[in-house]
Parts: C-alpha cells; sequence; structure tokens
C-alpha cells in the first residue's frame, strides 16, 4: 500500500492540522487520540511515511526504530501509566480497522482494560 501524503497523520506533521500534543523530538509525535477509549490514550507517529510495522521495520532507518520504541516507552512513563500497567495497539489493514494509513501506536491505560478480544472465530 503506498503512503498517501494527505492522511490526517501527515497533514498533522505539517502543521495543518492541530493536535493536542504530549511529546515531540527529531523522529516522533504523540499526541492525544480525539476519540479516547480509555482515561489514557495517546496516538504514536513516526514522523517517516510509513504505513505499517512491516513498512516501518523494512524501511526506516535503525535510529528511527530505536527512537520510535524508547519514545513509546518514555511516553507511557510520562503519562503515569507504567505502574498500573497499559496496552499498545498497532492496526494495520482492513481486518484490524486501521483508520489512519500512517503507522501508529495507541497508549491506552488508566482503568482495566478488559479482555484484548471479545469473540475468537
Amino acid at each position: 500500500m503506498p503512503y498517501d501524503q494527505n492522511n490526517v497523520f501527515a497533514r498533522i506533521l505539517r502543521g495543518e492540522i492541530p493536535c493536542k500534543k504530549v511529546y515531540e523530538d527529531q523522529h516522533v509525535l504523540a499526541f492525544h487520540d480525539i476519540r479516547p477509549q480509555a482515561p489514557t490514550h495517546i496516538l504514536v507517529i513516526p514522523k517517516g511515511p510509513y504505513v505499517s510495522y512491516a513498512d516501518f521495520s523494512e524501511q526506516a532507518t535503525p535510529e528511527e526504530i530505536v527512537g520510535f520504541t524508547r519514545a513509546v516507552g518514555l511516553i507511557a512513563r510520562q503519562a503515569g501509566v507504567e505502574d498500573s500497567g497499559y496496552r499498545l495497539i498497532a492496526n494495520h489493514g482492513p481486518h484490524s480497522h486501521q483508520e489512519v494509513p500512517h503507522l501508529h501506536v495507541h497508549i491506552l491505560g488508566g482503568r482495566p482494560l478488559g479482555p484484548m478480544l471479545t469473540k475468537v472465530d
């Protein structure tokens, strides 16, 4: 799947759409989800044009990969969910209901989250 330069996250990265930023560095931007599913619901996105973890792991530089991974952990700690626990979700493709075709990790926490999936086919 080719990267869409006009997806909402690309537009946020370019400053065309505002976000409620919680963290930014040379490789990563993190902000609050506009439709939170938990008391803590932060999106972490790489600044590069990656559509999935597979794309990211194949195309990103080692510095981008390390920077992204470390940022996710740092942001979870800063959000105060490290001790109580949190969930990381990265959706890709239609079966996962990925809404924005730009790699992003959801950090969810702040309450018991329940089982990962409610039904297994």
